[in-house]
């Protein structure tokens, strides 16, 4: 028979990966409907929507690097593989849109984005607008993201 204690024990690390296996699925689907999204550059995108897409993002891009590494179809020249750049180029649209609905989100045109034009500089402000607390309520480019 197993003990009480360690039965509640069990109880709480099954609600723990519960909510970490909710949480993951949330954030993949932001990456996706960045996706579905593609062409959208109306309207908002709120914190989450953003930031999960990098990461996942970031993630596809080290997975698919470790296969062009271990394929033999990475570049010498350049780091990108045929895989990384064939999703670089296909994420190519999709990444500058949901960019442009974050920076609405902030009250702020999508043609900020040029600003990583400048050097260094321009990174770090751009990166400080994207992780900036939207507008409250409406603005200009729409009424506030639903929040997760």
């Amino acid at each position: 028979m197993t003990h009480p204690i360690k039965f509640v024990s069990k109880i709480k690390n099954s609600i723990i990966i519960s909510k970490i296996i909710v949480l993951g699925a949330n954030a993949m689907n932001h990456f996706i409907d960045a996706y579905k999204n593609y062409a959208t550059f109306s309207g908002r995108a709120n914190r989450p929507q953003y930031w999960y897409f990098v990461l996942f993002y970031i993630i596809v891009s080290f997975l698919l690097a470790l296969i062009d590494l271990f394929l033999g179809t990475a570049g010498e020249i350049a780091d990108t593989g045929f895989f990384g750049g064939l999703f670089a180029l296909a994420s190519f649209v999709p990444t500058i849109a949901i960019a442009a609905r974050r920076l609405h989100d902030t009250g702020r045109s999508g043609w900020w984005q040029l600003i990583i034009l400048i050097p260094i500089i321009g990174f770090i402000v751009l990166v400080f607008f994207l992780a900036s607390k939207g507008n409250e309520g409406e603005n200009k480019y729409g009424i506030k993201p639903a929040t997760d």
